[in-house]
């Protein structure tokens, strides 16, 4: 099986973007700069992350690197004094051999640790007093920040009000917090700025910051983490890599400042990343190397044939634009594997990968999306394991099937397949005709909608018609992930998920306005993960968790509701349903 984590060997040629990172950071007239690394969840954007830096290592110039995972701190400190201090660590240690240097950066670090106490000081020492603060050291950074942008007189006036706006709160804590103690927070992060530019000048060394898993960070923090890259802005031989979602940051950018519009958002991306750069969504061809990657590395074919193998991939990726791609029986050719029994499973392994590829990167519901086509072939490993332990003997060809049924067709469609199959002990009729002619049998209802995937998929081997399924359908059942639709949707839909669960009236103004809040063409998906929700239901006599929340979305979306009524005409008929199917039909 594999693990949900960044990759030191380039599985999807993204080392093309990284090289193209690397050109900017080395180029001396480009620093200071901060590159943003686009890409929707599980697009690669960490393993473009280490590749940039495994690059930077790799060449005689020398760079200072520091790694930032933003969610590794999350509910444990501020944000943007962790990423301050990370910093300020970094430098220390970096200049520990120079005694004159360790001066400076020790001075850095401690000014780090002064905001960081001024912020609990105030925010929360006074917070907890129940005095309402107004966010002070939020308006600090926010004057500090507009301070940096603007011109030495201006600059002057703002962190000259960022301090009056402290003086006025002491008043509040006068009495519950040591005056002494109330200092400027504008003032120090000033003079942070001068240090660190005095002592990188000094350094004479670029220092690359790579800034990683803001999307698992809540709005709050993901801003935070921002704001205080910005401080850095305009600093010398400084360089910041930022992997983000680029939604998810408009959607913080939203959620953090109350009625921002679109283009503020753009306006707060735009001022904070000088480049962008877009992950490419992964092409069939991607998807057939990376699936060749992954299977090989399972199989433990050894390093020099996987670095074999993966330079062989990448050169027919990047000639793909006038040359084939490279064939299963080439790339065995090249490799020097001693283990007949290993060479057999590899071969068979790609020749599965070959037919399976055009579905995992035509579906709209895995896009090609590196991390969703590594889970599922731990899916597929998971119950291969479990099978064998119960002496099922099912071939993996089979599992694969049925896996990539589950995860490309809507979850009726599914819960249809294995109707048939129990009706069927074991056998369905109507697999058995579409494999004779996909085109004149007539779909089921709920397959209607799958229909394009449903015709492709039922001509992948092994065909099912002979075979006794009853085994692998109850295997899938047991160990079929729920919510699994809800891995592939942006993080305001994972949001709105949570909201709509949350909701216990009909008449909620946060739930309808947060719908409004995200494109349209997410509503099936949050659809699909409550109803997901409502399949663990045991007791249908009340209506349950979040019911509500789903009436509410039917209200805006046609799809929704045919997918919510088709779901509740497989459930217990009760007196409550009465009258919603019928509002709903």
């Amino acid at each position: 099986m594999w693990s949900d984590s960044e990759s030191n060997l380039d599985y999807l040629n993204f080392s093309e973007i990284a090289e193209s990172v690397v050109d900017i950071i080395n180029t001396p007239e480009m620093l200071p700069i901060s590159i943003g690394i686009f890409g929707d969840w599980g697009a690669g954007k960490s393993t473009i992350l280490k590749l940039t830096e495994t690059e930077l290592k790799s060449q005689e110039k020398n760079y200072m690197h520091i790694c930032f995972d933003a969610w590794l701190y999350q509910g444990y400190d501020d944000a943007r004094a962790s990423i301050l201090e990370a910093i300020a660590e970094a430098l220390v240690k970096e200049v520990e051999d120079n005694a004159g240097l360790l001066i400076k950066a020790k001075s850095l670090a401690k000014r780090v640790n002064k905001i960081r106490a001024l912020g609990l000081a105030i925010d929360v020492g006074a917070a907890a007093f129940g005095i309402p603060t107004g966010g002070a050291v939020g308006k600090a950074f926010s004057f500090a920040d507009d301070a940096i942008s603007s011109d030495d007189a201006d600059g002057e006036q703002l962190l000259q009000d960022g301090a009056e706006h402290l003086k006025k709160l002491t008043g509040k804590t006068k009495g519950l917090i040591r005056e002494k103690e109330i200092k400027s927070p504008p003032q120090e992060i000033s003079e942070f700025r001068k240090e660190y530019s005095e002592l990188l000048n000094e350094i004479k060394r670029p220092l690359v910051v790579y800034i990683d898993n803001l999307d698992r960070c809540t709005p709050l923090n993901a801003i935070h983490t921002l704001e205080a890259i910005r401080l850095f802005l305009f600093l010398p031989n400084t360089a910041f890599v930022i992997a983000a979602d680029e939604e998810m940051i408009r959607s913080a950018v939203r959620e953090y400042h109350k009625g921002a519009n679109e283009r503020h958002q753009t306006d707060y991306l735009d001022k904070l990343i000088q480049v962008p750069i877009k992950v490419p969504k992964p092409g069939a061809l991607e998807v057939r190397a990376y699936l060749f990657m992954l299977l090989a590395s399972d199989l433990g074919i050894g390093d020099g044939n996987l670095k074999t193998l993966q330079g062989s991939l990448s050169q027919s990726l990047r000639n793909s634009w006038k040359e084939k791609p490279i064939s299963v029986a080439n790339l065995m050719s090249e490799l020097t594997i001693s283990e007949p029994k290993i060479v057999s499973q590899l071969e068979e392994a790609l020749n599965v990968a070959e037919r399976i590829t055009p579905l995992l990167s035509g579906s709209s519901r895995i896009n090609g999306n590196p991390r969703i086509v590594k889970r599922l072939l731990n899916v597929i490993k998971m119950r291969k394991r479990v099978a064998d332990r119960r002496d099922m003997n099912l071939d993996e060809s089979l599992i694969t099937k049925l896996v990539i049924f589950e995860r490309c067709a809507s979850p009726n469609a599914t819960m249809e397949l294995y109707r048939q199959i129990d009706e069927g002990n074991g056998y369905s009729n109507i697999l058995k005709k579409l494999e004779v002619d996909s085109n004149e049998e007539k779909l089921p209802e709920v397959w209607e909608h799958d229909k394009k995937f449903i015709s492709e998929w039922i001509k992948l081997l092994p065909l099912l018609s002979g075979i006794d399924l009853r085994a692998a359908a109850y295997l899938s059942r047991e160990t079929m992930p729920l919510s699994i639709v809800s891995n592939t949707m942006s993080s305001v839909a994972k949001e709105l998920v949570e909201i709509l669960l949350a909701v216990k009236s009909r008449n909620s103004p946060k739930a309808i306005t947060e719908i409004d809040n995200i494109p349209q063409p997410d509503y099936l998906s949050v659809m699909e993960a409550l109803v997901s929700s409502f399949r663990t239901c045991s007791d249908w006599s009340k209506r349950p968790t979040g019911f509500d929340g789903a009436l509410i979305l039917t209200n805006k979306d046609s799809e929704c509701k045919d997918y919510l009524l088709k779901f509740l005409h497989t459930i217990p008929k009760q007196r409550w349903l009465v009258p919603v199917l019928k509002e709903l039909n």
